[in-house]
């Protein structure tokens, strides 16, 4: 079963290389996206990484919450469902 992580606090200069390259550390990454503006095409300061591993995601999340990439403390939680926008 895989996990989804969300990871907030993102320095504007971070891609989804950079994410999967940092998490992938851990184990092996499914997915990891820098969500991105449509306006504007810049960030939006978060993203997601999928593992294939739930004990792979528990760990990444453990050791890299409050962590340092490219120079940002960044938040690493377990991904919620979106919320439906009505």
């Amino acid at each position: 079963m895989s996990k989804k992580l969300f990871i907030g606090s993102l320095d504007w200069g971070v891609t989804s290389e950079d994410l999967n390259q940092s998490f992938s550390e851990f184990g092996a990454v499914e997915d990891a996206v820098v969500i991105m503006d449509k306006m504007t095409g810049r960030s939006k300061g978060f993203g997601f990484v999928t593992f294939t591993n739930d004990e792979d995601a528990d760990k990444a999340m453990a050791e890299l919450n409050g962590k340092e990439l490219k120079g940002r403390a960044i938040v690493v939680n377990e991904a919620r469902p979106a919320e439906s926008r009505q």
